[in-house]
């Protein structure tokens, strides 16, 4: 691969994106196996671009496992990025259908399509949200670490609300279904219109016509637009 300019995108072959984002998410489904990922694939020429990859030094072939190299978890990482912000964008605030957004961030995800500085203004709109639609995890990337305000968020955390306000729940992180399952018989769920009464001494939450107490570490597991 030739060395980048300043400001030149990774221009690479979609088939080679498209391997990599399944190495990584075949990994987070907890294996490596090389056949499973030329199975699962719609790639022509899976092997042919598998070892386009190792050439390129961004995959490691082990026998029958495929590993990441250090420059490939960069591009990995930044390719789920940009897809999964995207599936949010599309998702949260475009409110398209799923088959829309499962498209749209398929075409958003490569590097000469979507600029990391376009990425960084999707993931400070969106309020730097942690899992995609579907609860897995989106990398973080250099705003998110900064913490950067440029742009106000479209969606933050309940516990950044205001008072009085009225929020739409756009999706929830706690850190078990317990906690979950908890919330949602209390109807707090994502889609559901929510209020603070309160924030002090703990908070006060107003969802549909029920007022309920939540603990301020269950709040901060919950993230809203206004609305």
């Amino acid at each position: 691969m030739k060395s980048l300019k300043c400001g030149e995108a990774v221009t690479r072959p979609h088939e080679m994106d498209e391997l990599l984002e399944r190495v990584w998410t075949q990994r987070e489904q907890g294996y490596e196996n090389r056949s499973s990922l030329l199975e699962n694939t719609p790639i022509e020429e899976g092997e042919r671009w598998l070892q386009a990859l190792a050439n390129e030094k961004l995959i490691r072939i082990q026998g029958e496992n495929v590993l990441l190299t250090p420059a490939g978890e960069k591009e990995a990482s930044a390719i789920i990025r940009r897809h999964r912000l995207a599936e949010r964008l599309f998702a949260d605030v475009l409110k398209t259908s799923e088959a829309v957004w499962e498209r749209e961030a398929c075409e958003l995800e490569h590097p000469a399509v979507l600029t990391e500085e376009a990425v960084s203004a999707v993931c400070s709109f969106l309020g730097h949200p942690p899992t995609c639609p579907h609860g897995r995890p989106i990398p973080h990337g250099p705003c998110c670490s900064e913490f950067k305000r440029d742009i106000a968020p479209f969606v933050i955390p309940l516990s950044e609300a205001s008072v009085a306000d009225h929020y739409k729940i756009v999706f929830m992180t706690p850190e078990n279904h317990r906690r979950l399952d908890r919330l949602a018989v209390l109807g707090i769920m994502p889609g559901g219109l929510i209020r603070i009464h309160q924030k002090k001494p703990s908070y006060v939450i107003q969802c549909g016509e029920t007022d309920v107490a939540l603990d301020a570490e269950v709040v901060r597991d919950i993230y809203v637009k206004k609305v």
